[in-house]
């Protein structure tokens, strides 16, 4: 995994991007908080993916273990802004409450916006338990 740290900051930098943008369209979403929210997802997930890929060459795993961990961290950082973009757009309230007062959506987006959010949230905090076991001080040694 030679060169993965520019990748994720590379990822990350994209992410920031797409982050902006949403910016800037949120005003045509059903859900215009959801789509502050997107925005702010993307912009957030971006900086913490520049952040991963600067400590990367820390991350003491095995390598399949790290794969993991590289793999969960892009689908749970590009799949939060993603979910959170298409709850923005169908104008859903699952699991957002607050972003989705006054808003519904017919089932089936509810229930995809909500299987989306289940399976990005259970994925980054595997992905950061796995970074943080791999930073630990007694880590897989180096190769």
């Amino acid at each position: 995994m030679e060169d993965t740290n520019r990748r994720l900051m590379w990822h990350g930098m994209c992410l920031f991007l797409l982050g902006l943008l949403t910016g800037f369209a949120e005003q045509h979403f059903a859900n215009i908080r959801m789509g502050l929210a997107a925005h702010l997802e993307g912009v957030m997930n971006g900086t913490f993916l520049v952040a991963l890929g600067a400590a990367w060459t820390g991350v003491r795993l095995s390598p399949a273990t790290k794969g993991i961990a590289y793999w969960t961290a892009l689908y749970g950082t590009y799949g939060n802004w993603f979910v959170t973009t298409l709850a923005a757009a169908f104008g859903t309230v699952a699991l957002s409450p607050i972003t989705g007062a006054s808003h519904s959506a017919s089932s089936w987006k509810e229930n995809l916006v909500t299987i989306g959010f289940l399976t990005v949230g259970i994925t980054i905090v595997g992905s950061s338990a796995l970074v943080l076991w791999g930073l630990r001080a007694r880590a897989f040694p180096r190769p």
